[in-house]
């Protein structure tokens, strides 16, 4: 007869979630009754005892205090809640994309306008805005007036928006990261 061997260097599957009943392996608990009521430390074998006279399950629910402290519960219906509880939070999680805004240092008046309501807009709706602002052949030599204009776009915006990353040059053109308040 032969052993069944790991790979070398493999490591032992871990457990997702916590331990129940003959997992939690420590000569104390503190335990917390059905109810929710503080039974106080025990000894483990009268913790499973308590839980298997109740028909539940011992759950270590805090296995880092010292002793860990384990409670009398259904363990599926905690795995459901605990479930139900991250899906829940998923859904009411925003994800927050990066809007890119171009613009030229000689842009008209008009132009500029129509730019900064949709960068207001998205302000809005909760995105971040990237200003970029393209340099084309003899504008390079006059970054100055590109600058002048990321600070009144910044200037604009201070009411609703704060500066993440203030206006950086980055090759031929220069770039500003504007985050809503």
């Amino acid at each position: 007869m032969t052993a069944i061997r790991r790979p070398y260097r493999a490591t032992a599957p871990v457990k997702e979630g916590p331990r129940i009943n003959r997992e939690i392996r420590v000569p104390q608990v503190q335990l917390i009754g059905e109810g929710g009521d503080n039974l106080g430390v025990v000894a483990i074998a009268d913790a499973l005892a308590a839980a298997v006279e109740a028909g539940l399950d011992l759950v270590e629910i805090s296995p880092n205090s010292t002793p860990p402290v384990c409670k009398i519960l259904d363990f599926g219906k905690y795995k459901f809640e605990a479930q139900k509880k991250a899906s829940e939070a998923r859904k009411n999680q925003k994800i927050v994309e990066i809007k890119e805004v171009k613009l030229r240092p000689n842009i008209d008046t008009n132009d500029y306008t129509v730019k900064m309501k949709s960068m207001l807009r998205f302000f809005e709706e909760g995105d971040k805005v990237k200003v970029t602002l393209r340099f084309r052949g003899r504008e390079m030599a006059h970054q100055d007036l590109g600058f002048k204009l990321l600070q009144q776009v910044k200037e604009e915006t201070l009411a609703v928006a704060k500066v993440e990353s203030e206006p950086r040059l980055e090759g031929r053109q220069m770039v500003m990261l504007l985050a809503p308040r």
